[in-house]
């Protein structure tokens, strides 16, 4: 894996590794274009989670945006990224299944060569709504990786669709437009995996020390969650 030393560097250096061999997104016949403003609340109360002090380090776990960058470190903060979900869609990942002809996510080698940082390196990290769309083999493992890797008392921002959402709700990519505002614009055609209910949200968050629901718009719940 890249080193993070420099995080902004290892944006364009992710970016371009995933053009030139990597690995690539499912296609979208329309992706980009508008983006639709949201006021959300959890990121509101996110956001005074690390107001203070200066040199937090954050991690967004959604695909690289200019905005998130600019306004992460105009708090004084530095900021990593690592898109999960295309990390998720590598090929190579993909090994034979208990079924004939399927196949599975090796998440042993997922967790090798994805979210490689010391444990607790960071203060806050913004996991969007990823749980909704990963493999289900990942969904538990990247919750305890990303446990292990945020400081006590770190912060987390989690998105959750409704069951009102239906199988093709599209994905959107989350830029960061101001302390209570975010932009939505439609990313890659990742298919919505499942439907968390409070409950389920919980129990896969059992370790962390507080969570906390608000009702977002669009078919989703918004999540904040301390370790």
């Amino acid at each position: 894996m890249l080193l993070r030393i420099f995080p902004v560097v290892r944006f364009a250096v992710g970016f371009l590794s995933k053009i030139f061999g990597g690995s690539q997104p499912p296609s979208s016949p329309v992706e980009g274009g508008v983006r639709l403003a949201r006021r959300s609340a959890g990121f509101s109360h996110f956001t005074r989670t690390i107001l203070c002090p200066d040199g937090q380090k954050v991690l967004d776990l959604g695909p690289t945006s200019s905005s998130n960058i600019n306004f992460i470190t105009g708090l004084g903060h530095k900021i990593y990224n690592e898109d999960v979900l295309i990390a998720a869609t590598d090929s190579r990942l993909l090994i034979p299944g208990p079924e004939e002809g399927s196949t599975v996510v090796d998440v042993e080698r997922f967790l090798a060569e994805d979210l490689q940082y010391e444990s607790e390196s960071f203060d806050a990290v913004l996991l969007w709504d990823v749980c909704d769309y990963l493999p289900e083999s990942l969904v538990k493992p990247v919750v305890e990786r990303i446990y292990q890797i945020t400081k006590p008392r770190g912060s987390l921002l989690a998105f959750f669709h409704t069951r009102d959402a239906g199988p093709e709700t599209p994905y959107f990519r989350y830029h960061i437009k101001s302390e209570d505002m975010v932009e939505l614009q439609q990313g890659p055609h990742f298919k919505l995996q499942r439907v968390f209910q409070n409950r389920h949200v919980e129990k896969l968050f059992h370790d962390f020390a507080s969570l906390k629901f608000f009702i977002g718009r669009e078919n989703m719940r918004e999540v904040l969650l301390l370790r």
